[in-house]
């Protein structure tokens, strides 16, 4: 079975009216999900700069969207897509709590279930910036990336290179993993992937900052996660949807090189903000992320090996319970 138009705008605008439930995102962060879908538009050849702009302006209200779903495996997605655009900026405020409930009785979800999805996105979405990156191979469960005495010590460049892209890896692998949840650990973990950076560097960073360092180089994080999904989609890699039995674990899904480019990039331009004494502005990190960006781009295809490896022996629900931890 193949997404048809309808059904892939359906998904997009209840992103979308996910996206404007809190009613106060950013300037910054509306013009990167307005980017994101003039961007994807021109890929998938659907107007979706069009659509945003419906939505944004109440032209295309939450029913409609809904009524754009006639299967229940669609409508089950379109829930779990719409938590974690709400959850992607770190927790749910009342009128995103209002707003999914509106949704999962619009769309005739049971609500208990509903609601078990929404408590363990949350928790998820609220994880500990300063908790140890699980389960990343090269390096012991909780062991510290560097641990210097001060600001001016140091850390070994090769370490923080190595623990960069065994992170690029493991976000990698995750989006090939037909589970929502698996998509909504990634912002988490490059939340702390900046953490070890900054305490490598010698400081001690707390969640806010991180968001504060991601927005200024360019990151939003509902942004962020609504590209990954959108790059799923026109991936064709919807493999929850798309013939049920998962997304194939080996294949070279567009989602996966989205958020191994994006983690490499993150993680390097950290090195180069903290490294210098957090000196860079707003523009220059821009610039050196969208740089970055495009070489991890050129990067990942000699890495997808190891991350299909990694996506293959990756236990899921062990790694999501030491991020709640």
């Amino acid at each position: 079975m193949n997404l048809n138009p309808q059904q892939a705008r359906s998904l997009v605008a209840i992103c979308l009216h996910a996206v404007f439930a809190d009613g106060h995102q950013g300037v910054a962060e509306r013009d990167h999900v307005r980017n994101v879908a003039e961007s994807l538009g021109r890929e998938a050849e659907i107007d979706f700069i069009a659509l945003y702009q419906d939505v944004l302006l109440g032209r295309l209200g939450l029913e409609a969207a809904v009524a754009g779903l006639d299967e229940a495996n669609l409508r089950q997605l379109a829930f779990e897509l719409a938590v974690g655009v709400c959850e992607a900026d770190g927790g749910l405020d009342a009128r995103e709590k209002d707003f999914l409930e509106r949704l999962s009785g619009l769309l005739e979800l049971s609500r208990p279930a509903a609601d078990t999805f929404v408590r363990e996105a949350e928790a998820l979405g609220q994880a500990p910036a300063d908790g140890p990156l699980p389960g990343l191979p090269g390096l012991g469960e909780g062991e510290p990336v560097a641990t210097p005495s001060s600001a001016a010590a140091a850390p070994e460049a090769a370490e923080l290179d190595r623990t960069i892209l065994n992170a690029s890896i493991l976000n990698g692998a995750l989006e090939l993993l037909p589970q929502s949840m698996a998509s909504m650990a990634i912002i988490p973990l490059q939340l702390r992937l900046v953490y070890r950076i900054g305490q490598a560097h010698g400081y001690e960073l707390d969640r806010g900052h991180i968001k504060d360092f991601l927005t200024a180089a360019g990151v939003g994080m509902t942004g962020q996660y609504v590209e990954q999904f959108g790059r799923r989609l026109i991936g064709g890699l919807l493999g929850k949807v798309l013939g049920g039995a998962g997304r194939a674990v080996g294949s070279q899904a567009t989602g996966s090189a989205f958020s191994f480019a994006t983690t490499w990039a993150i993680g390097k331009v950290a090195v180069q903000y903290y490294g210098g004494g957090r000196k860079l502005d707003a523009d220059t990190l821009r610039q050196a992320f969208a740089g970055l960006f495009e070489q991890a781009k050129a990067m990942q295809e000699r890495y997808a090996p190891e991350i299909a490896q990694r996506a293959r022996t990756l236990d899921l629900k062990r790694l999501t319970d030491e991020l709640r931890r």
